[in-house]
This record gives C-alpha cells, structure tokens and sequence, in this order.
C-alpha cells in the first residue's frame, strides 16, 4: 500500500530535518545531548505539524534505541504499564533504556502522568512527550520536574516552500512528474504552517497530473482543488484548531449561535474542557477587555466551576459564559497596549527609572536622591500626583488607547482631566 506524501517525505536524519535549528542546529542544546548519546527525559511543546513525532523518530533511530509509541488521546493506564513492563524486559547492563514517545501528553489524566513517574526516575525508559498546549497547566509538577521542556516554533513560510521544493525533487514519485509551482500562497494558506497539511495539499493538487501533460500550479488551481476535495485534504479528519479558531472569532464577531454551534463541536468531538476555557479567559481579555470587565471574571469563574463539575453538567456552564462572552461590547485596547508596551522595551532597551519613583531601602540610596520629590497619590488633591512615571528618554509616550466603548470614553475623559495634553487623550 502507497504511504502518503507526508510520510514518504518524513525526514530520518537531524540533518534533514527542517526548522527548530535553535534545538537542532550545529551545537544547539538538543543537538549536543543527542550527539553524546544521553537524552533526558523531555517535552516538546509547539504547534501542530513543526516536527514533534518526526523529532523523537530521528532520536530513536539516530541512538538506535528501541521505540515506543503512545497517543494519550487512544491509551489508557494498562497500556502505559504494559510498555513499561516491555521495556523492563529489554534492560540490560550496557543497553541504553527505551524512548517512550507520548503524543499528546496533556490529554492524559493525572493517574496516567502518575503511571509513568517511577519509570522515568528509574531510568526503565526515556519519555519524550509531545503536546500543543502549556506544559505548565497540563503536565502534574511531578512528572514535569523529572523532564526538561523544548518549546518548538512555527515554521517559516521560506522553510514551508522548502519542504514542498524538497517533495517536487526528491520523491519517487513526485520528481518523475513535469510540475511547475507558480504560486505557493494558497497551499501555505491551507496548510496553516503544519508540514503535514502541507503535503496533504501538494499530494492532493499533483494528483491531477496526467501522463506528459505539464501541471502548472497557481493559487487559484490549489484552492479550486483543495475546496472539490476538502475531506481528501484534511486526511487526519482532525479539525481541533480549525473549530478552535471559529470558536474563538464567533465569540469575538459577536454571534453567540456561532459560538454555542462550534462549543458544541468541541464537546461532541471529545475536547478537553479545560482547553476550551482557557481559550474564553484570553478571549475575555484579548477581545472584550475594559468594554465589559466582568467578561473575565465570568471566564475566569466558569473554569473553575466548569473544572470541579466535570461533564456533562459543565457543558451549561460554558454555554451561559460562552453566551455573555459573545454578546459582550468588545475592545482589544489592553491587548494592543501590551503589543505596543513590550515593541517599545525591545526598541529602547533598558531605560533607567526616574530617580523620584525609585525604591530607596539603604540610606545609601537615599543620599543619592532615590525617591526624592516622590509624591504620594493618595495625599495628593483627587488622589492624584502630577509626575512623570515613564523614563526621560520616552516620557510623554502613549501605550494604551481606549477603544470607542461607553466604559472606555469614561476612561478617556477621566485620563484627559488627569493628564490634560500629556499623553493626547
């Protein structure tokens, strides 16, 4: 049977694996523990398709260890102590202990993370886990502690179109065939910067390719094909970050029945509850923010209500949150700030603090004026202190714009009566 392209392609060496270059790169950390033949215990934390399982394959086979493969969304408790107790069969005094590769880690409960506690302090395997979400909220502190963890990055587009150039000259099939690439736009498009879905759309749109006719690939030719045959396309039948992402534009479009539709995708299609209300804090505050403060504490809430009732009474809980979320007015003005706030740190770099709003704990510090002509707010006339707060380099800077909400023109007027002309509100 023909493997897919996506397989076909699957790089068997570091060196011709693409991307990650700050973990696998010449004398990059990961790099150097693979080349001493002495791994750690590890999570890769990114992205779909930047090259998780295709990473801990090359490891397996560049220390030629023996490899074990667990997805967290199919494998219980029993199936994580039976490849344990394969691999306690395989211990030898000179052989190096077996790599447990965990895809999707964070989907496993906290008895399955416990299952594997004394395995890894024992050295019975190495775990390598693979997840698409914080291992700080996911992975229990335990396991977590006893692994290090390499974050992955999305590929670039120039590192994309090389993987596609790559397939065209190196596949035994593909190079066979007279294809010209005029256009990379809409396969990257479809894609969404997974490798994966990448070759999915290049394998979907050479089919077309017949006998010596020439195939010439535009946008407009990959996006025809791929819309006639999106269910060949999406070949994983895995639409989590598609639905993910209408969920969260429906909550910030405003449309609380496109919102309760795709919350209703998530739950029927088995999705962590926890993975969903997460999403609605940071929407809370990304996307309503000052127009309706109260959004995050009703995120915030129905998390914690959501996490300790479990489904299916949770699934009420999200809807009534999902619903305000989405009817809420909406403002990204905090969001923006911060954007602005964090561009404007890297630009100017280490500033030094105006010596009147500096801590003055020695008396050394005092001598050299460190909070001096400090004034205290609140003894102030309005509980407010005409100073200057920002380093002198950029004083009078505006970050935070309020957007054009009834709650953020009360914050605009009252900013305007405090600063007058300073900050031009």
């Amino acid at each position: 049977m023909l493997q897919p392209l996506a397989e076909r392609m699957r790089p068997k060496t570091l060196d011709d694996y693409q991307g990650q270059e700050h973990l696998t790169g010449q004398g990059a950390v990961l790099r150097q523990s693979i080349e001493s033949g002495k791994i750690p215990s590890f999570i890769l934390w990114g992205p779909p398709g930047v090259g998780k399982t295709t990473l801990a394959t090359i490891i397996a086979n560049q220390l030629d260890r023996p490899f074990y493969t667990l997805s967290a969304v199919s494998s219980g408790v029993k199936d994580v102590r039976e490849t344990i107790a394969k691999a306690k069969k395989q211990q030898f005094f000179s052989k190096p202990n077996p790599i447990l590769f965990i895809d999707e880690i964070h989907r496993f409960n906290k008895a399955q993370q416990d299952s594997l506690l004394g395995a890894v302090e024992k050295g019975v395997i190495t775990l390598i886990g693979a997840t698409t979400e914080n291992p700080s909220f996911e992975v229990i502190s335990a396991l977590l502690s006893r692994a290090q963890v390499y974050v992955l990055k999305h590929l670039t587009k120039e590192q994309l179109i090389g993987l596609v150039d790559r397939a065209l000259a190196k596949d035994e099939f593909l190079k066979k065939k007279p294809i010209e690439i005029r256009e990379y736009d809409a396969m990257l498009l479809f894609s969404g910067g997974d490798a994966r879905k990448l070759m999915n759309v290049l394998e979907l749109v050479t089919n077309f390719q017949k006998g010596e006719e020439k195939l010439v690939i535009t946008n407009d030719f990959v996006k025809e094909k791929v819309q006639q045959n999106i269910a060949v396309y999406d070949k994983s039948g895995d639409q989590h970050y598609d639905i993910a992402s209408a969920f969260i534009k429906s909550i910030r479009g405003s449309d609380p029945n496109a919102a309760v539709y795709y919350l209703a995708r998530m739950i029927e299609g088995g999705e962590d509850i926890k993975f969903i209300a997460r999403r609605m804090i940071i929407a809370a505050s990304e996307d309503i923010g000052l127009a309706n403060p109260n959004a995050l504490l009703m995120a915030t809430t129905a998390f914690q209500a959501a996490t300790a009732v479990g489904l299916p009474e949770a699934r009420i809980i999200l809807s009534q949150a999902v619903v305000y979320l989405a009817t809420s007015p909406k403002s990204n003005s905090t969001y923006m700030a911060i954007n602005v706030a964090q561009k404007l740190v890297r630009e100017t770099g280490s500033l030094p603090v105006p010596l009147e709003i500096r801590n003055a704990p020695t008396s050394l510090m005092k001598n050299l004026n460190y909070g001096k002509g400090y004034k205290y707010a609140h003894a102030e006339k309005g509980n407010f202190a005409d100073m200057e707060f920002l380093p002198e380099a950029i004083k009078g800077t505006k970050l935070f714009e309020p957007s054009q909400n009834p709650n953020e023109e009360k914050v605009r007027s009252r900013l305007k009566a405090l600063w007058k002309e300073k900050y031009g509100y």
